[in-house]
């Protein structure tokens, strides 16, 4: 007897799950393995204990919680199966989270498992919070420090995965990236979490160094993608959550450059939520940490990415300084115009952001996770820096409009990066309403709405959304912005 009264919660759940007692036992024991806990052995009088008001030790307790949820397709907290929440460790609330090789492992997995668990959109965005200001700048900073001796047995099991088989993942993580640049990421995002999920499963068995190093790598890049996708739907925190597990992964990994640019997404997004300052601080962090060990192409997107920055902060001389920079370190025979304003890239705010197409290794040795980084990718870029300093300094609207346009010509027959396209083909229409030219605007609008229905990414319809807005806001006379307005608005999904 427990002298407890029995779990009527508990109960109740159990009865509509169909399950018998000795079910439930082994599914539990099932997911104690998967997660590592291999002490934990149920068995059917330990399930009737619980429902007898016995309080069941951890792990059981989430367990319970995600297969209880998994079941009924909705989530399910501790509190509605009468158990106690746990207590949040203070070393893993937010983004602060411990920076050892076996926890970030436990991370990862557990994150990509909630998130394949909880696969109804919108969810892990609303149950977790978005972190900025030093509660995000300062836990990032300990990526600079030394990464401890690691990779210990500790009786794990031998490394399942062979160098080949390690190939054939890498491969996979380029073909996911494709599909993103081409599709937005509302189409596969799930199958790159699935991905992730098995990828550190594997990590929890033994490997020699290198094969352990590519095998971090591939999850850092694979958790930077679901990353990039949630925040090209729109779930901001699950985002940021993946972006720093990315950052934790890439530095077990040992790859710096991989790192720098996981950063220099993040500070992509901060920009997103209006946050440059944010956003400085990370990719300074980015440049500082990486110093002699990123190709001229990686430090050229960092220079793009400290341009954006500088250009939503107002500080007109610092984006122009890290334009220029962004040309010069820029690889082959880029070209500026001639006054020096900026001609580069594929605006980052608008492309696949560091997630395009990449074979292994280019031939001048760049990682493949930058091959989306084109001049096509500059010049938009570049263009997006002077399209937002034009708010403030009006007689930078036509470098805005040379450098967005020249992206779009780049873009124009090329199907792999479709999102790119659609976005710098926005962000002309926001150049040509800045110059007071409606008609042109009208006809980039055309050209988005229908792009927009070729993707599933929320970016790009809520720029599109809040262009067409504008537009008509300021024309409402004029019958050709109606129609456009009339015509993007029926292109869209309605607005959430």
């Amino acid at each position: 007897m427990t002298g407890k009264p029995p779990n009527e919660l508990l109960n109740s759940w159990f009865q509509r799950s169909g399950w018998s007692k000795g079910e439930l036992a082994r599914l539990v024991n099932k997911r104690a393995r998967q997660l590592g806990a291999a002490h934990v052995s149920t068995d059917t009088s330990r399930v009737r204990r619980w429902l007898d008001g016995e309080h069941p030790r951890d792990p059981a307790p989430r367990i319970l919680v995600e297969l209880f949820s998994e079941r009924f397709g909705t989530v399910i907290t501790h509190a509605e199966l009468g158990l106690r929440e746990p207590a949040a460790p203070p070393a893993t609330s937010g983004v602060d989270l411990p920076w050892a090789g076996r926890r970030s492992i436990e991370l990862l997995g557990d994150f990509a498992r909630s998130d394949l668990m909880l696969n109804r959109r919108g969810f892990l965005g609303t149950s977790l919070s978005l972190s900025a200001g030093p509660s995000l700048i300062e836990p990032m900073k300990r990526w600079l420090s030394p990464v401890p001796e690691q990779h210990s047995p500790n009786g794990r099991l031998p490394g399942r995965v062979t160098s080949e088989e390690m190939d054939r993942l890498e491969e996979t993580t380029r073909l996911f990236r494709s599909w993103d640049a081409q599709c937005g990421g509302g189409l596969r995002r799930m199958a790159v979490v699935g991905q992730l999920h098995e990828v550190t499963e594997l990590l929890r068995d033994n490997y020699a160094p290198a094969l352990s190093e590519r095998l971090f790598r591939t999850a850092s890049e694979l958790a930077l993608l679901a990353g990039w996708m949630a925040y090209d739907i729109g779930m901001q925190p699950s985002a940021q959550r993946y972006f720093v597990l990315a950052l934790h992964a890439a530095r077990e990994a040992g790859d710096t450059p991989l790192g720098a640019h996981v950063l220099a997404t993040m500070a992509r997004q901060m920009i997103h939520i209006n946050r440059a300052q944010d956003a400085l601080e990370l990719v300074h962090l980015a440049q500082y940490g990486s110093h002699g060990t990123t190709t001229p192409r990686v430090q050229s997107l960092l220079a793009a990415m400290e341009a954006r920055a500088y250009a939503n902060l107002g500080d007109s001389d610092n984006c122009r300084r890290a334009v220029a920079a962004a040309e010069d370190l820029f690889p082959g025979d880029f070209v500026a115009d001639a006054d020096g304003a900026g001609n580069n890239g594929n605006n980052g705010s608008n492309g696949s952001n560091g997630v395009g197409n990449g074979s292994d290794r280019t031939r001048t040795g760049e990682p493949s996770w930058i091959a989306f980084f084109t001049e096509a990718e500059l010049y938009g870029e570049n263009g997006h820096s002077f399209r937002d300093l034009a708010y403030r300094y009006p007689q930078l609207t036509e470098q805005a409009a040379k450098n967005i346009d020249r992206a779009v010509e780049l873009l124009s027959t090329d199907e792999s990066y479709l999102r790119s396209r659609a976005l710098n083909v926005v962000g002309m229409a926001t150049v040509r309403l800045q110059q007071r030219e409606p008609e042109a605007a009208v006809a980039y609008l055309q050209t988005g709405a229908e792009l927009v229905q070729r993707l599933r990414s929320k970016r790009v319809e809520d720029r599109l959304r809040t262009t067409a807005g504008n537009l008509f806001a300021r024309y409402p006379d004029v019958r050709s912005v109606r129609e456009a307005h009339e015509r993007t608005l029926a292109a869209l999904p309605a607005a959430a």
